[in-house]
């Protein structure tokens, strides 16, 4: 670390511990030059996914606006703001698994699917008809029946495939 008072390189911390909310480590340097103290802070880099649009744009991960899309969809449904984000906190820890930096928008909008399909039906359909952008009544329509055919058989509650 530079000295900000001579500009050495040689230094030695004489004191270190975790700041008040424990997201960095504060360091006290003693230069071995000049022998003035100075303080710096250590914290980890947060390098923000990048999504991958259908049209190959790309754009940072805004977990923001996956949650206002989640607050759309559930409108008026009895589903907490606490749900909400722990299924934001899930989404993204999934992502992160399955993905290293870029995650494809198409995987994203599968994944809510899936997860609004266990959670609650209506809140599903409404995502389903942004997300599968209907052309007329009749490809909803076959959204439902696909959605209602999961209770003909009480073995299978999967969420549908794309």
């Amino acid at each position: 670390m530079r000295c900000p008072f001579c500009s050495s390189l040689e230094d030695k911390v004489v004191d270190s511990r975790s700041s008040k909310n424990g997201d960095a480590i504060r360091r006290r340097r003693e230069c071995l030059r000049c022998a003035k103290r100075y303080t710096t802070y250590e914290q980890l880099e947060d390098i923000q996914p990048m999504v991958v649009k259908k049209d190959g744009r790309r754009q940072a991960f805004d977990r923001l606006k996956l949650l206002s899309g989640l607050r759309k969809a559930c409108e008026k449904r009895p589903i907490s703001q606490e749900t909400l984000d722990g299924l934001v906190d899930d989404l993204h820890r999934e992502l992160e698994l399955g993905f290293d930096k870029e995650f494809p928008s198409t995987a994203i909008g599968e994944l809510v699917m899936k997860k609004l399909y266990i959670l609650d039906e209506v809140a599903y359909v409404r995502f389903a008809s942004v997300y599968r952008q209907f052309k007329d009544v009749q490809a909803f329509s076959d959204e439902l029946k696909r959605y209602m055919s999961r209770f003909d058989d009480p073995d299978t509650n999967k969420a549908p495939k794309g």
